[in-house]
């Protein structure tokens, strides 16, 4: 068995399950944490079938609510030993707020992941090499961090109309992006390191939540797609299993290879707030 125990938040469906049978199928732990149990056990033995693996676990996660984050990651922490990598890789295009009331792209993309990562991060640093990879897109360069909205609305994005739902979502983006820089310094002086990944375009289900009106927005630009899961899960296992790019902490990739990130994803003041701001979110501060 490899000597790596994974957390693989929303592994049930497109870049998230393509990526889970190929960790699977090296023989980590694979630990899928996801919201709908059908689909996750569906998905479980698919890979067991696959890969031929028995190290595939299903754990409950809805990053739509701050509590429900709280109680994985205490369930987890009492019944798993160790963590290696975390792949942060849930996301979602829908209208609506969470369970806390926050915008449920800004919720979920972004102030979920940040939770649990900072819930599970000493359980990181006792592994050899720990990673966390969060899936970002090249979508961050339109976003805009507006944190006067933020305090008002508690969303980035109001998401009522196809337009807006779509700048919510790059702006959601952008925060993946943000955080994975500031994460990295924070980790500075420890054995974790961590990356943003665009996994390419790809035909997901990304945008099954959102209105039959808002769908034939989407459509045509869904058919333009040209990756299927497998090949947009290639970036994340790069960044998860590659060695030597611990120095890279913080960087963001696409096709495999460090890239170069938009102007505003790499604003360290724009960052160090956008952390505080989700620690007082999120409790803990």
């Amino acid at each position: 068995m490899m000597d790596v125990m994974i957390s693989f938040v929303g592994g049930n469906t497109g870049i998230g399950k393509a990526t889970a049978t190929e960790l699977a199928r090296r023989g980590a732990r694979v630990i899928l944490a996801c919201r709908n149990r059908q689909k996750a056990e569906e998905a479980m033995e698919d890979i067991k079938r696959e890969t031929g693996s028995t190290y595939v676990v299903y754990m409950q996660l809805d990053l739509a609510s701050l509590q429900a984050v709280r109680t994985f990651a205490q369930t987890f922490l009492k019944t798993e030993s160790g963590l290696d990598l975390l792949i942060n890789n849930a996301g979602l295009v829908a209208d609506g707020r969470t369970e806390d009331g926050f915008g449920i792209e800004f919720g979920v993309n972004h102030l979920g992941h940040f939770l649990l990562t900072c819930l599970l991060l000493d359980r990181l640093k006792e592994a050899p090499q720990g990673r966390v990879v969060t899936l970002s897109s090249m979508a961050h360069r339109w976003g805009n961090i507006d944190f006067d909205a933020l305090v008002a609305n508690k969303d980035l994005g109001t998401g009522l109309y196809s337009w807006q739902f779509f700048q919510a979502y790059c702006n959601s983006k952008l925060c993946n992006t943000l955080f994975t820089h500031e994460l990295a310094k924070r980790l500075k002086g420890t054995n974790v390191t961590c990356y943003s990944v665009h996994p390419g375009i790809v035909k997901t289900e990304l945008s099954r939540n959102v209105s039959l009106w808002q769908m034939v927005f989407i459509e045509p630009v869904a058919r333009l797609f040209f990756l299927d899961p497998k090949a947009g899960a290639q970036t994340t296992l790069y960044c998860a299993l590659q060695e030597g790019i611990e120095m890279l902490s913080g960087r963001y990739f696409a096709c495999c290879s460090v890239q170069e990130v938009g102007a505003r994803a790499k604003d360290d003041a724009v960052a160090k707030k956008l952390w505080d701001v989700s620690e007082r979110l999120c409790g803990l501060a």
